[in-house]
């Protein structure tokens, strides 16, 4: 099992690095395609740790997202901080916003899911308010983009795409080291019984704060390196409900209990919805999108992955 477990990685990173460069990655709308299709997944993978190791849903990520955009456009364009630093620094900026919904942590479902999406809204009006930092409505543009390096230019499509394809891939590599420590292990107790682990010495508002900083962090950089790639940036956009939306139905359509399923999610929902239900209707493809996710909650609630591993697990039980 670990055998094929590793196989699988391998493969993955030689599609991600070696074959889907080399045939596409000359073609800019594919590259912008999948790009956008790996800024979804970065979002949906810390949207998916904290309702998974951290039990809590999230309606409220485009907070995170919009921070961390707006700290890393302003650093580096008004304080000129190098790109690099700053999409880190966005990061921060996305975790220093999370400090401030602390108090949420005391709610549970549906109450907790709305008042991080209150949250959201507010970061907005202060974004559109502060004119004088933010640009307001008008918004920033002209954000410098990601620059060269070894001499390779990141800021191109192709330099986007190994960029975010990385960075998607250390969320991961993070994620499954989170939650195979005894971190991981006490916050999966905490999700079946937090009362069992509060009675054994499990600190959960701690672990929960925890997943809720991580999540942060990692949303905060992803949004960072979209206002760099896209170079201009709004209110409306940075903080709006598609980033939460997408990532949520892309996380739930590939498996958000799995650490690949987002990433898988994410690919096949974005390519799909573009490629051939906005070609089928142009005005209403969302709606086939989520009748398509409607009918993955009912015949395969843990997601693509487990409907696509389903046949061979049969034929090993044979």
């Amino acid at each position: 099992m670990k055998t094929g477990q590793n196989g699988a990685v391998l493969g993955l990173l030689v599609l991600g690095y070696g074959v889907v460069p080399m045939l596409w990655g000359h073609d800019p709308y594919v590259m912008s395609l999948l790009v956008a299709a790996l800024i979804i997944g970065g979002v949906a993978l810390p949207w998916a740790l904290l309702g998974n190791l951290g039990g809590m849903v999230s309606f409220g990520h485009s907070a995170f997202f919009g921070v961390g955009a707006y700290t890393s456009a302003i650093l580096s364009m008004k304080f000129a901080v190098p790109v690099p630093a700053a999409i880190v620094l966005g990061g921060v900026g996305a975790w220093l916003a999370s400090l401030v919904m602390l108090p949420v942590l005391r709610l549970k479902g549906p109450y907790f899911a709305l008042a991080i999406l209150a949250y959201a809204r507010i970061f907005e009006i202060i974004a559109t308010e502060w004119s004088s930092l933010t640009g307001g409505s008008g918004g920033i543009a002209s954000i410098p983009t990601v620059p060269a390096a070894f001499g390779f230019d990141f800021g191109s499509k192709l330099g986007s795409y190994l960029l975010i394809l990385t960075i998607v891939l250390l969320f991961a590599c993070a994620y499954w080291a989170l939650r195979r420590s005894h971190y991981g292990v006490a916050l999966r107790a905490m999700r079946e019984s937090e009362d069992a682990t509060r009675v054994v010495g499990v600190n959960s508002t701690l672990l929960k704060s925890l997943m809720l900083f991580v999540s942060a962090f990692m949303t905060g950089i992803v949004g960072a390196f979209n206002a760099h790639y896209i170079n201009f940036l709004e209110p409306d956009y940075a903080f709006n409900g598609v980033w939460v939306m997408l990532p949520i139905v892309a996380a739930i359509f590939g498996g958000y209990r799995t650490i690949v399923g987002p990433l898988v999610g994410a690919v096949f929902v974005y390519l799909v919805d573009q490629l051939i239900f906005k070609s089928w209707l142009p005005s209403g493809h969302q709606l086939v999108l989520g009748a398509l996710l409607v009918a993955m909650i009912i015949f395969s609630p843990r997601g693509l992955l487990t409907l696509a591993q389903r046949p061979f697990g049969r034929g090993r039980h044979a």
